[in-house]
């Protein structure tokens, strides 16, 4: 398996995989819920520079058989930049205000979603894109952060067997979410 960065071709499998982590949240974000529009408005920012879900913030996992994981993150600093964007968006073609919390914040890299191909779950993909991505942040001396949903505990639980520690719990979406850091080995 070859964990790379994204390219711009890769941007619908990134799409699916994104759509996986987050299918619900993109509903309360667009006001509408519908997979196929869902979808589509995903698939738009993941294929334009500039957003938080673009390409450009993402890392895919591929092996012989092609795309079969795709992470985004991003630096938590720049979440109003990226965020504008989507907000602009949804504005426009939504007709809705889009006014969620802050995920993140200044000082940590943010994990905003990762998913796996659905016939490609539970072979330990997930693991190796955190783990690959864990190593990059640590060697940075970079904070990593990411929010997982109260209602998934074996998520959680991925995440803390990792080196992930509770730092406090926020509303994304309408969803109850527990803010986990990871801070880079000798920082802790």
């Amino acid at each position: 398996m070859k964990i790379r960065k994204a390219t711009k071709e890769d941007s619908s499998i990134i799409s699916e995989h994104l759509f996986l982590a987050m299918e619900d949240i993109l509903y309360e974000f667009i006001g509408i819920k519908d997979a196929k529009v869902a979808k589509e408005f995903l698939h738009y920012f993941v294929e334009r520079e500039g957003n938080q879900y673009s390409y450009q913030n993402c890392l895919v996992a591929e092996s012989a058989d092609g795309i079969e994981g795709s992470i985004n993150i991003y630096d938590g600093g720049k979440l109003d930049e990226l965020r504008n964007p989507v907000a602009q968006y949804i504005k426009e073609h939504f007709d809705a205000e889009f006014t969620p919390n802050d995920e993140t914040q200044q000082g940590e890299y943010y994990i905003d979603s990762f998913g796996i191909s659905a016939n490609k779950q539970g072979k330990g993909i997930g693991t190796k894109l955190l783990q690959h991505v864990i190593h990059k942040y640590d060697s940075k001396q970079q904070t990593l952060g990411l929010l997982v949903d109260e209602d998934n505990p074996k998520a959680e639980k991925l995440y803390l067997n990792l080196g992930f520690k509770l730092v406090g719990r926020k509303v994304l979406a309408g969803k109850k979410m527990k803010h986990l850091q990871r801070k880079p080995i000798g920082i802790r």
